[in-house]
């Protein structure tokens, strides 16, 4: 009798383990699967942070994929020919106009506005504004980065300054002392500006009040007085030897020539706060500080570039809402501080700069002025193929001795080739007829 009983005991535990695997098989199928393509070591930061939101949400789970910054742009575009984009992604934010002008992402102003809300307000005014084109918002900042100056403080010291200059007047007179007292010394310059970098001569431009586009972002604006004067402002710096004539390839390891005093400036990003801390000897630690780029006109004309990564929805996606959850979970304060800590990226949240002290933190405290005072650049799709020309013509004045106003006027030229689509787009969806292109 005993044994009939423990048979049909057994049987009953079966079954009931049997059902209970299939009950969580059947709600292991009933999940959401919401694919992130994220790139770089952002990714691996992620990785870890997600698994806290698919605690907080069972019914969803998330499949990161990471992908090299060097292959993104071109996989995230075929990706859209090919009708197989990811549920959401991480978006560099100069990239959010072209993908935004293809039809590829999803609009996030009703989203954002549902509770709990993510609200403008908590974030820099210039990095929230990379991600709003034509009034709509497509995407949510992750994290932020911009330009400033990173430093030698004893070799400005020595040259007679106890703190970096406001204006561009007082700055060009500091590197024109450090020239004077390094005149005996070969390869010394002091600052580092990489010829092949558009960033400096854009930022220059912009702090000079240049638009760099006009008429609707429809033709060039590079021969303007605006841009003009601040690109022969930047040419003169090479030209005057305060500068180097070197791409960033041209200096084999730019930590170590900081370190040997080879050059006193460079005009660089937050990543480098970490690097020059592994990088620079014991004996230079207390020797380097970071300041805003000086402006025209004094500190308030000092503005830098909106970058950084945001947060974007494609439009194909079937998981709008359970991708929009992911991106409230990660825009929390204690996420963002999470990322930071784990990735070392400069959080999107104002709170959290505060909370975490770098607000007031000896390296990242010009960050935090600087980013008060950046502007996002044209937000068209074409700008990653101006800013190649860009280049170019700028090279042309730095290493083959053509004048500055020439290579404006044919920069303007490439431009406005380039432009063409937009211009006849434009036109067409103005007149309301079907036209032909140019």
């Amino acid at each position: 009798m005993r044994t009939g009983l423990a048979a049909r005991a057994a049987i009953a535990a079966t079954v009931l383990a049997l059902a209970a695997c299939t009950g969580a098989e059947a709600r292991a199928d009933q999940r959401v699967t919401l694919r992130f393509w994220a790139m770089g070591a952002e990714a691996d930061a992620l990785s870890s942070l997600v698994r806290g939101f698919e605690r907080e949400h069972p019914d969803i789970r998330v499949d990161v994929q990471s992908i090299p910054w060097t292959a993104a742009h071109e996989k995230l575009m075929t990706a859209f020919v090919g009708d197989a984009t990811p549920d959401l992604t991480q978006l560099g934010n100069t990239w959010v106009p072209e993908f935004t002008a293809i039809g590829a992402l999803e609009r996030l102003d009703s989203m954002a506005a549902h509770p709990p809300a993510v609200d403008s307000a908590d974030y820099f005014e210039g990095i929230w504004d990379t991600n709003v084109i034509h009034g709509a918002l497509y995407g949510i900042p992750w994290y932020v980065d911009t330009r400033l100056l990173f430093y030698r403080t004893d070799i400005l010291a020595a040259a007679g300054y106890d703190s970096m200059p406001g204006s561009w007047s007082a700055w060009r007179a500091a590197m024109e002392a450090i020239q004077r007292r390094e005149a005996g010394q070969a390869r010394r310059w002091p600052i580092f500006l990489p010829t092949n970098e558009w960033n400096q001569p854009v930022i220059f431009g912009m702090q000079n009040g240049s638009t760099l586009l006009r008429d609707d972002d429809r033709y060039g604006d590079f021969s303007d007085s605006a841009f003009r004067s601040a690109f022969e402002f930047y040419v003169r710096l090479y030209r005057d030897k305060l500068a180097p004539i070197a791409g960033v390839n041209d200096m084999a390891n730019p930590y170590q020539e900081f370190a040997r005093g080879t050059f006193a400036m460079w005009i660089t990003g937050p990543w480098n706060i970490g690097e020059f801390k592994r990088r620079l000897p014991d004996s230079l630690q207390q020797s380097w500080a970071t300041a805003p780029i000086p402006g025209p006109r004094g500190d308030s004309s000092g503005i830098s570039l909106a970058g950084g990564a945001s947060f974007a929805i494609f439009r194909a996606s079937r998981h709008k809402a359970a991708a929009w959850q992911l991106i409230q979970y990660l825009s929390q304060p204690t996420q963002q501080l999470a990322f930071y800590r784990l990735s070392g990226d400069l959080p999107a949240r104002l709170d959290v700069w505060r909370a975490s002290g770098l607000e007031s933190d000896r390296y990242a405290h010009a960050f935090w002025v600087q980013l008060h005072r950046v502007r996002a650049t044209p937000k068209v799709p074409e700008w990653e193929s101006i800013t190649a020309k860009l280049i170019d013509r700028a090279e042309e004045s730095i290493r083959g001795g053509v004048a500055p106003a020439q290579s404006l006027s044919e920069l303007d030229q490439d431009v406005n080739t380039i432009l063409d689509k937009r211009r006849w787009i434009i036109a067409r969806d103005s007149s309301g007829a079907a036209g032909h292109a140019p």
